[in-house]
């Protein structure tokens, strides 16, 4: 990614859009701010977060997102407000406490572990709220309490593969059936319900047990598996505001304008004052 950001600058571009490919430290996009800097020109950095350190060392640098930390507690509280809906239905062995699965996207990645996090410890504050047990994971010898795509790619691969292996052991059969299914995206969500498809659950009937799938992104796939009655929810990334935003910060740029012109419409960081935050919403198909 360095390399395509060094070849468009000695190609004369005006304006740097990136999607930063390195999570895991902020030597990728400081590098990148760097040679932006040197260039002097404006660089957009948006959806994969930017610490708030990177954005603030040069004026033109500008991130366009979500609160990262947002979809993990939006994910929490619907899960736990459905769970105190459905609470007896879901609870397939009667034990009065709920099983859960977490598929991880990627290990070091911020949105991974804020919403690893919080889609659990905000579901099991509704959950004591309303005088329920907190959630179980499946597996006790796990402490993690997650299972992670090891090769960061947030894949339906890696949560089918993981989500098939965990049926043979914890089932219905068993009396240890994993009740519940978080997962960091829609893919890896996709992924698990397959799984769950081949043993006979989620098929979206009447006939057929449901168990309840949560992801992130509310892509299409995901909207069609909740209409279908395969997945139970889902939140929203607005990949259309967030490009819309861009466009506008591309627009500034182009005019000779302060990047960050006009923007006072949207979300702006208290923190960073070129942070724009792009916000979620839940989506379970009955918006």
């Amino acid at each position: 990614q360095t390399e395509q950001v060094q070849t468009a600058l000695a190609k004369g571009s005006s304006l740097l859009i990136v999607n930063v490919v390195d999570t895991g430290s902020n030597d990728a996009a400081q590098n990148i701010v760097n040679l932006a800097k040197a260039a002097k020109i404006p660089v957009v950095f948006f959806n994969r977060s930017v610490d708030e350190s990177v954005v603030s060392s040069y004026d033109k640098c500008v991130f366009v997102g979500t609160d990262y930390e947002m979809a993990g507690h939006m994910q929490g509280e619907m899960i736990g407000n459905y769970l105190v809906d459905n609470y007896d239905a879901v609870d397939l062995n009667g034990d009065g406490k709920i099983s859960y699965a977490m598929f991880m996207g990627q290990l070091g990645n911020v949105e991974a572990i804020y919403r690893t996090q919080y889609g659990v410890e905000d579901a099991n504050k509704v959950l004591e709220e309303n005088g329920k047990a907190a959630l179980e994971y499946f597996d006790s010898s796990n402490t993690d309490c997650y299972q992670v795509d090891q090769d960061g790619n947030w894949s339906a691969t890696a949560a089918n593969n993981y989500m098939t292996t965990n049926l043979t052991q914890y089932n219905e059969e068993n009396k240890n059936m994993i009740e519940l299914v978080i997962c960091n995206n829609d893919g890896m969500a996709e992924g698990a319900i397959s799984a769950l498809n081949d043993k006979g659950y989620n098929l979206g009937t009447d006939d057929c047990k449901t168990i309840p799938v949560f992801g992130v992104d509310a892509t299409d796939a995901a909207k069609q598996l909740i209409k279908d009655g395969k997945m139970t929810g889902t939140i929203k990334q607005d990949a259309e505001g967030m490009a819309d935003c861009i466009a506008d910060l591309t627009k500034n740029a182009g005019s000779g304008q302060d990047v960050m012109a006009n923007t006072d419409s949207y979300n702006i960081s208290e923190n960073v004052k070129n942070k724009i935050y792009i916000p979620y919403a839940m989506y379970t198909g009955e918006e």
